[in-house]
């Protein structure tokens, strides 16, 4: 599995050792940066990594900033992106049998490094429920998309 990555100047350190984690259990990662720790403005990095997710270059993706939340706004601004905020491993577990996201974002601040691997793991390791009241919810948002993605 592809993975892209992305993050802001906060997000730095976490997101190079989630990138460690991830080549560690054999992921292929695309990192889109930032690549230090100045200060950058996240929507930059979570349209790069959102971008090639959405056109199937990569499977999913990971983004970091400082609380998460920027970034999964700005890469839920992409059509046919679903980005979830997740702090807690019952999260990253639901929001993948639930609601089938593509990409997980986090929150260095908010979040440890041991935990967030964690999360990351859950995450990737979980498929989507496929159960009919789920699919039919991501239709409904789908749906939405379709009006407001033209």
């Amino acid at each position: 599995m592809k993975i892209a990555l992305g993050c802001d100047h906060g997000g730095f350190e976490l997101k190079e050792n989630i990138k460690a984690f991830l080549l560690e259990k054999g992921y292929e990662v695309e990192d889109f940066g930032t690549y230090d720790t100045k200060s950058v403005d996240y929507p930059t990095y979570a349209l790069k990594a959102a971008e090639v997710v959405s056109e199937g270059r990569c499977e999913k993706g990971i983004l970091v900033c400082s609380t998460g939340i920027g970034i999964s706004i700005a890469a839920n601004k992409v059509k046919g992106i679903r980005a979830a905020l997740c702090s807690d491993l019952l999260s990253a577990r639901l929001t993948r049998e639930h609601n089938n996201t593509n990409v997980l974002a986090l929150g260095a601040y908010i979040v440890g490094k041991q935990l967030a691997l964690a999360i990351v793991d859950t995450w990737l390791s979980t498929p989507f429920s496929g159960v009919d009241r789920h699919q039919r919810r991501n239709d409904a948002i789908t749906e939405i998309e379709k009006k407001y993605f033209k």
